[in-house]
């Protein structure tokens, strides 16, 4: 009988959601590859099939996406969070980049700016995925650098292009032009009418390479030398960071106008750090700090579970308006007081993250109708202490009377992808890496695209004092894996790729497994709602928050729609509204793995 309960319940929540899922559930007893290209998936089947365990995997796949520009690239950052079967802890890794030299809001105000640019070398902060791989394999993985780099040489060496990238390229190709070295790679065919690569046809990165290969030689001459598999990879982090790479890279950057100095990239450091987590319903969730927009996620769980949303039922009106009102004041926190906590002044993430602080915000809220006016809340008393910027509050929360369009919309939801793997030996990893996405400035002959996340800069304190540009700082990024464990075992890992939609899109996967019982595929398919109703972190235009402005599934009830409109919601809809999730779920009963992958995009998916 429980399991016919079981199978209905899975039954319903296909059906509430509107569609049976679009991709079937992975399974696995070994392993699970998952990530937002189907050749690095294979990329990660391959290392499995080597016999490496999933942080080889997770790196395997990380190089791959940044080869085939998956919305990143090389000189991007990666941000990942990993489960150690050994100690049986959950680590993070942060390997963001950070401003460089000179990066001051005067600097920025001087060029006429109201936030660092969105693209071009004078958005670049200093490059944080080679560092990251290097420190996570070196760390925690079992292969040589030589063997995890194999898969994304083979593909910068040329690979049969799709077609997401080839026509972004080309949709881009003006500003590509712009500088010399991205169009040298992106645009083989200058003078023709179609000036990118063709859908299939092979696209290679010499310079790109030349450069990984540099990282190899190496990590073989330490080893020639009697260094450690560990040693010898951090040899090939620093021919990135402090050789003949980082000067050729300093030099192209420079040349097109950019910041970064050889000291910039030398001092930079790969951090490993403790998570942030809550208990959701009896499930430990676990995000990064504060430099990410992640503990948003677990301030709204906090929120959540004051309420009962399975009796709302799953995408109501009354479950809408009550997500929706959670996720605008969680956004309002996180636009006033998240940062980089390695600069002062600190956050006050004990007030904000604490269950007291929740039920204050609870009772902050309007049932009945939307508040186009929600701003941050003061977390400050639930540290026992006096809020030092409430002058800057009653400040705070203005507007855009602009309208949602297209360049608005490609903002919210750009860059980034996502990694996960696990194998049989308990290895847990959850990777969202981003920045460098096309159109990249590429940086001299490196091949390597630099990072366009100083735009998440403030360049005036009274939109967050704590993320006010500073060279050396890191920004605070929309990037944002999570792991879910409970009785002291993973339960779910996941990411999801779409900028400040992230952790909005990943609340309610959750919710969809936790409260409605959805299998971990269907809550990747499931149709959610995003708000609008916050700072945009990306984007050269107007970012304030729009108020009120929903973006919902086109199929969602006519009744639904008409009582959202009553509540002061201003509606748009697309057949899509998941975001691009990736996800594990771990079936302890029966020794397995199942594995979710998007149904946006190129997402993909391999487990045995």
């Amino acid at each position: 009988m429980r399991s016919i309960f079981l199978l209905a319940g899975i039954c319903l929540a296909a059906t509430v959601c509107g569609q049976s899922t679009q991709k079937p559930v992975l399974h696995g007893k070994n392993w699970m590859a998952i990530t937002g290209k189907p050749l690095a998936a294979t990329a990660g089947a391959t290392i499995f099939n080597q016999g490496g365990n999933a942080v080889d995997a997770s790196c395997a796949m990380l190089a791959a996406t940044c080869t085939m520009w998956d919305v990143l690239s090389w000189g991007g950052e990666t941000q990942a969070i990993i489960y150690n079967p050994k100690t049986k802890k959950v680590i993070v890794i942060n390997a963001l980049g950070v401003a460089p030299t000179g990066a001051t809001p005067e600097f920025y105000k001087g060029k006429g700016f109201a936030y660092p640019p969105q693209y071009g070398p004078l958005a670049a902060i200093t490059p944080g995925t080679p560092g990251g791989l290097c420190y996570i394999l070196a760390e925690y993985g079992t292969m040589s650098l030589e063997q995890v780099l194999k898969p994304a040489m083979e593909l910068a060496s040329g690979y049969p292009i799709e077609a997401q990238t080839a026509n972004s390229i080309e949709a881009n190709k003006a500003r590509i032009k712009e500088w010399p070295y991205s169009k040298s790679v992106f645009l083989p065919h200058l003078g023709q009418k179609r000036e990118a690569p063709e859908a299939g046809e092979i696209f290679v990165q010499q310079d790109l390479f030349n450069t990984l290969a540099k990282m190899v030689e190496a990590e073989k001459a330490a080893l020639k030398k009697g260094k450690s598999r560990k040693e010898a990879i951090y040899a090939a982090y620093d021919r990135f960071y402090k050789g003949d790479i980082a000067k050729e890279f300093v030099r192209g950057c420079q040349e097109q106008g950019g910041l970064i100095t050889e000291k910039d990239l030398a001092t930079w450091k790969v951090l490993e750090e403790e998570p942030l987590k809550v208990n959701y319903r009896g499930v430990d969730v676990y995000k990064l700090q504060q430099w990410t927009q992640g503990p948003m996620m677990l301030q709204s769980l906090n929120m959540l579970e004051q309420f009962d949303l399975k009796s709302m039922g799953y995408n109501s009106a009354n479950y809408i308006h009550t997500m929706s009102q959670v996720l605008n004041m969680t956004f309002a926190d996180r636009d006033f007081y998240y940062g980089d906590p390695y600069f002062p002044p600190a956050e006050p993430m004990q007030g904000l993250l604490s269950k007291e602080y929740a039920k204050a915000r609870v009772l902050q809220m309007n049932k009945e109708r939307n508040d186009p006016n929600t701003k941050p809340g003061d977390p400050y008393p639930f540290e026992g202490k006096n809020n030092p910027y409430l002058d800057l509050l009653e400040k705070f929360g203005t507007a855009s009377a602009q309208p949602i369009n297209k360049e608005y919309l490609d903002n919210v939801f750009l860059g980034t992808t996502s990694v996960e793997a696990a194998d049989k030996e308990g290895w847990v990893v959850s990777m969202v890496p981003s920045g460098g996405w096309v159109p990249a400035c590429i940086a001299g002959k490196t091949g390597v695209g630099m990072s366009q996340r100083a735009q998440s800069f403030v360049l005036d304190a009274a939109l967050n004092p704590f993320n006010v540009i500073e060279p050396g700082k890191r920004p605070r990024v929309t990037l944002t894996p999570g792991l879910a464990m409970k009785e002291g075992k993973p339960l779910i890992a996941f990411g999801v790729q779409g900028g400040d939609t992230q952790d909005q899109n990943l609340i309610q996967f959750l919710v969809n497994m936790i409260d409605f019982g959805m299998n971990v595929q269907e809550a990747c398919e499931a149709a959610n709602v995003n708000t609008y109703q916050y700072y945009l972190s990306l984007g050269d235009q107007d970012r304030k928050p729009k108020p009120g402005n929903l973006l919902i599934q086109e199929d969602t009830p006519p009744w639904v729609k008409k009582e959202l409109i009553r509540m002061g919601y201003k509606l748009s809809t697309d057949d899509r509204t998941s975001g691009p999730i990736n996800a594990i779920y771990f079936d302890w009963k029966h020794g397995s793995m199942w594995g979710g992958s998007s149904n946006h995009g190129e997402d993909y998916g391999i487990g045995w």
